[in-house]
């Protein structure tokens, strides 16, 4: 890695359960970071830009004037859950066949038909063709081009809800049924290939951008899984595992309670997600206020042997997969007099290790079984959780030295297209099981069970 840069991009919670960024602030932190980048290795030595993204944000703008209508609404917000619940009702096995998606609030198309209605104007400007909607891929391709481009790539477009795997393109009754005009939506072109180029007014040259991926399906190519019987599990805000499905044709049947979708390089994947895991951490350390920063909650952690029968349910956004429960809410049980601190932040990583067993566990029904995990993300810093992860799965953990995967996929992509031949080694940590927490395992999904019967509000 010649250089890196990031910014901060602030999260906003107008209500609760509801996420959301400043479009503007999202484009402009990308572009600061970017210019810091070209900045420190020379713009005569780029060769090519990749964009790997957060999937499922949704955005609307002015196709002219480049002017965001509303905020984007983030994966995570559960703003369209009866929405979604409704188009589930109606038409929940078709949408299925169709995208390989179950209808939840987590994907696009509701979140667009969401802006669509509640931005004054917006549904007559779409229908005059003035408006474009898109993830953040187009969202950053619009502006990096100076709207020369309204485009995407396969693998964001498989996570709309409004794309058909089979056919490989929009699909008018998904479209239909979730209110999303056809003339706004972006092209869809391979996740590797030529998607323009930069306006060179914003690095001092136009560069060609060759790569789009969304960050899972771009991790997983970056820890190059190309086939079957491995998988990769990302462990940022929340926490993806994804498994490659084939290259030939669509799977004609897909795990219960995963999704089937898109993968980079043209073939499929089945993923689950858990929605809550750095989020856990960052819970732990702010709003309860455990420890002062991520890297103490891990030291904290390791302080105990074990956690001493406290359990937690991590549904601080609900259950994803396999369970697929928008109302679920999280919670704290086994406490007794004598817990401590130490003993709770365990019981949180542990809840985040639990949940990649359960999406594991499906994964093996339906298919080939997975001999490692590959981690990347940033929880991965921490042994202890990665240690922990090794003994529910009894199956070893593989950590790269390299941890930005998700960048190093996309720019595998560019390389390929580009014509230069990717030669990239990093040093790998293995953890292999040294103990068991099937027991452990068994208590907390009875106590997970427990907590889903409770009624919602």
């Amino acid at each position: 890695m010649a250089a890196s840069a990031q910014r901060d991009l602030e999260s906003r919670f107008p209500q609760p359960g509801w996420v959301e960024q400043s479009s503007a602030d999202l484009w402009q932190s990308q572009l600061a970071a970017a210019r810091d980048v070209v900045e420190r290795v020379g713009v005569g030595e780029i060769r090519a830009v990749a964009i790997a993204n957060q999937r499922e944000t949704s955005l609307i703008w002015n196709r002219e004037s480049l002017e965001p209508l509303g905020p984007a609404i983030v994966w995570q917000c559960r703003r369209t859950a009866a929405a979604a619940a409704e188009l589930d009702a109606a038409h929940g096995v078709e949408v299925r066949r169709r995208s390989g998606l179950k209808p939840d609030a987590y994907f696009s198309g509701p979140k667009f038909s969401w802006l669509l209605d509640h931005v004054d104007g917006a549904r007559e400007l779409a229908v005059s063709g003035t408006l474009a909607c898109g993830t953040v891929d187009s969202w950053l391709l619009a502006n990096l081009t100076n709207d020369a481009v309204h485009a995407t790539d396969t693998t964001n477009a498989s996570r709309t809800m409004l794309w058909n795997l089979a056919d490989r393109q929009w699909d008018d009754q998904l479209c239909s049924w979730q209110r999303v005009p056809l003339s706004m939506l972006p092209e869809i072109r391979p996740s590797g290939g030529e998607f323009g180029l930069t306006d060179p007014t914003l690095f001092d040259r136009a560069l060609p951008i060759l790569a789009v991926a969304g960050d899972q399906q771009a991790a997983l190519y970056g820890h190059g899984i190309t086939s079957p019987g491995t998988a990769k599990c990302t462990y940022g805000t929340g926490a993806f595992l994804l498994t490659h499905a084939g290259t030939v044709a669509r799977p004609t049947s897909t795990p219960n309670g995963l999704l089937l979708t898109a993968a980079a390089d043209g073939g499929f994947v089945y993923e689950g997600g858990v929605f809550a895991a750095g989020s856990v951490v960052q819970w732990l350390r702010d709003e309860l206020q455990l420890a002062p920063t991520a890297a103490e909650v891990s030291a904290l952690v390791a302080s105990t042997d074990d956690s001493a029968g406290v359990m937690v349910i991590p549904a601080l956004a609900g259950l994803g997969s396999p369970h697929w429960d928008p109302d679920a809410r999280g919670a704290i049980l086994g406490i007794t007099r004598g817990t401590a601190r130490a003993q709770i932040a365990r019981a949180a990583l542990e809840a985040v290790a639990f949940r990649i067993r359960e999406i594991v566990d499906a994964m093996e029904t339906g298919g080939a079984p997975i001999e490692e995990l590959r981690a990347d993300g940033g929880m991965t810093s921490s042994d202890v959780l990665m240690q922990i992860q090794a003994n529910v799965l009894q199956r070893p953990i593989i950590r790269p030295s390299m941890q930005e995967t998700t960048a190093l996929g996309v720019a595998r992509l560019a390389m390929e297209v580009a014509g230069i031949e990717p030669r990239i080694e990093t040093e790998e940590h293995r953890f292999d099981p040294d103990g068991s927490l099937e027991p452990e395992f068994e208590r907390w999904t009875a106590a997970r069970q427990a907590v889903q019967s409770i009624p919602a509000e």
